[in-house]
């Protein structure tokens, strides 16, 4: 029930709810690209569900989009796999911890197991004995730079791989 909002050039925007996307198109400032299923039934209206809209008028965009740096983001990222284990990670570790000086930064977090995350402590991997899976760094694609793009739709595909270049 989310509709893809592209900009007038056709790059993707942003993903928003169905209703919001219908707004737009019955105001004139976005046009349908893609109907989803399901039409929308009202008393004095039916309307095709929005999957894709391109807006009327271009939208200018700063380049160069900081992803910020959150709990969720770091477990997705690592797909909920633990860095040191490759358990099911649902916690996040700072490979240098904070207490020495280890910033909160997508280069320092990992998503890790409890276990893991337990047995570390206050210790770097080094110490330990440890050695990372992956190696931590900032997520890039399409599905992190177009805000709500994480659930995607099957139609959604030819427009966002044309973000990822």
């Amino acid at each position: 029930m989310r509709t893809l909002v592209l900009n007038a050039g056709y790059e993707p925007l942003a993903v928003v709810s169905f209703r919001r996307a219908i707004v737009l198109v019955l105001a004139g400032k976005a046009a349908v690209v893609e109907n989803g299923p399901h039409p929308v039934v009202s008393e004095m209206l039916t309307v095709d569900r929005p999957s894709v809209i391109v807006l009327s008028r271009y939208v200018k965009v700063p380049h160069g989009r900081v992803i910020p740096v959150s709990r969720r983001g770091v477990l997705r990222r690592d797909e909920h796999r633990c860095a040191y284990c490759n358990a099911h990670g649902s916690t996040i570790d700072h490979v240098l911890p904070r207490s020495r000086g280890g910033q909160d930064t997508w280069e320092n977090l990992v998503a890790c197991c409890i276990r893991c995350n337990n047995v570390k402590g206050n210790r770097t991997p080094e110490e330990m004995g440890w050695t990372l899976s992956v190696r931590p760094r900032a997520p890039r694609g399409p599905a992190w730079v177009v805000r709500g793009a994480d659930v995607r739709e099957p139609s959604w595909e030819e427009y966002l791989g044309a973000a990822a270049a």
